[in-house]
């Protein structure tokens, strides 16, 4: 079992950065895969990036390559994700996730947190 709770959110100007720190309980965090995903108002969530357990491997969403980075402690039990170059149409509900593998499926994430608000204004 993991517990997931994500924080770091907040409102930003448009070209702005903010980073998300996503925390996690349970003794197994360190097995899992991490991925960040948003969602908007009448959309689908979105996948936005993915990391394994160590750490060495990386899927970003071709729309944040370049701006967004992942990382994480396991000494913590936190994953993080540095957004920059934010853009308005990115405001949108922010989840952390744990899956077993590197996925951009969301049925595949067992584990979700309830997710931090990031609000671009332009």
């Amino acid at each position: 079992q993991v517990q997931l709770v994500e924080s770091g959110g907040g409102l930003v100007q448009a070209g702005g950065s903010l980073r998300l720190s996503c925390a996690a309980s349970g003794r197994t965090f360190n097995t899992y895969v991490m991925g960040w995903f948003r969602q908007s108002p009448g959309k689908e969530r979105e996948f936005v990036v993915a990391i394994s357990w160590s750490g060495r491997n990386t899927y970003y969403a071709d729309s944040v390559k370049g701006r967004f980075t992942i990382s994480r402690d396991n000494a913590k039990n936190t994953v993080y994700l540095q957004m920059s170059s934010l853009k308005p149409e990115e405001t949108a509900l922010y989840y952390c996730a744990a899956a077993v593998k590197i996925t951009t499926i969301v049925n595949e994430y067992s584990y979700w947190g309830q997710g931090t608000q990031v609000t671009v204004s332009s």
